[in-house]
């Protein structure tokens, strides 16, 4: 616990508040810059004295609930709580990541990629969004269902969903899924859509619970990617990924080396599906 810098940030933020943004009256005779300490206390469900005490550097260790209240009353950002916890000698709280709200920079990035091969994915393997020549090049992963919708739950539930894979890539790619599937786990905890889609795979033993025994951990999922197209046969792919902010959702964008017989084939795959076919 840093009581120093402790009191001098909810001084900061405090002042930096004005009664107005609360729903408090301003008064006429108000001279104190910001809210005062009182009305902070209240906005946070405690004593003026016990808040006044921290602020002063002389108060206790303040629990993760009296943090939790502060950061409620003092209208703290998700990273100004965070680092209100850090200060206070605390971890972070969990954060529960949003899934379908697709970043708005993020959105504006997908629009400029109509003519690329390219998705945004939750960090469940959900597939939000696609545009044209995604779908032609892997089909349609946006109209699923339930815990369907997550490729992760796919992959070791529906043989259809690995035939888009040579066959002997196969192992490789259930490792690299669990191993995703494992990292949502990790940070959203048991209680979470994660912890779901966990259970219901061990539920189902098989592939899934051999690998996840031994505590999967490998680097970036999608890198090069082998597609095995019905149409046009095999496309050697890279995969680059931009993450959103807050690493709940990752734009996806497959690209062919240019001038390549993969190149080619994507070129024919967006002349097929702009012509419907």
């Amino acid at each position: 616990m840093d009581r120093a810098r402790l009191a001098e940030f909810l001084r900061t933020r405090r002042e930096a508040l004005q009664p107005e943004d609360v729903g408090l009256p301003r008064g006429p005779r108000r001279r104190t810059r910001g809210l005062r300490r009182e009305e902070v206390a209240a906005l946070s469900a405690m004593s003026t004295d016990y808040y006044s005490r921290i602020e002063q550097q002389r108060g206790p260790h303040p629990s993760e609930q009296m943090l939790a209240a502060i950061a409620r009353g003092l209208r703290l950002s998700l990273a100004e709580r965070d680092h209100l916890f850090q200060l206070g000698g605390h971890p972070a709280p969990r954060r529960i990541p949003r899934t379908d709200h697709i970043n708005p920079g993020m959105m504006r990035i997908f629009d400029g990629l109509t003519d690329s091969a390219a998705q945004v994915v939750s960090h469940l393997g959900e597939t939000l969004l696609q545009t044209r020549l995604a779908t032609a090049l892997l089909g349609d992963q946006t109209r699923y269902t339930g815990l369907a919708r997550s490729l992760h739950y796919r992959w070791f539930t529906d043989p259809e969903s690995r035939r888009t894979h040579p066959e002997e890539d196969h192992p490789a790619h259930s490792r690299l899924i669990a191993a995703d599937l494992h990292r949502a786990y990790t940070r959203d905890g048991r209680d979470s859509r994660a912890g779901e889609i966990v259970d219901a795979l061990l539920a189902a033993g098989g592939e899934f619970a051999a690998i996840w025994r031994e505590h999967p951990v490998t680097g970036p999922y999608c890198t090069t990617e082998r597609i095995l197209h019905p149409q046009v046969g095999l496309l050697e792919l890279h995969c680059q990924i931009l993450l959103d902010p807050d690493h709940s959702q990752a734009l996806q964008v497959f690209t062919a080396t240019p001038g390549s017989e993969t190149h080619e084939k994507l070129r024919l795959l967006d002349v097929v599906a702009g012509q419907g076919l």
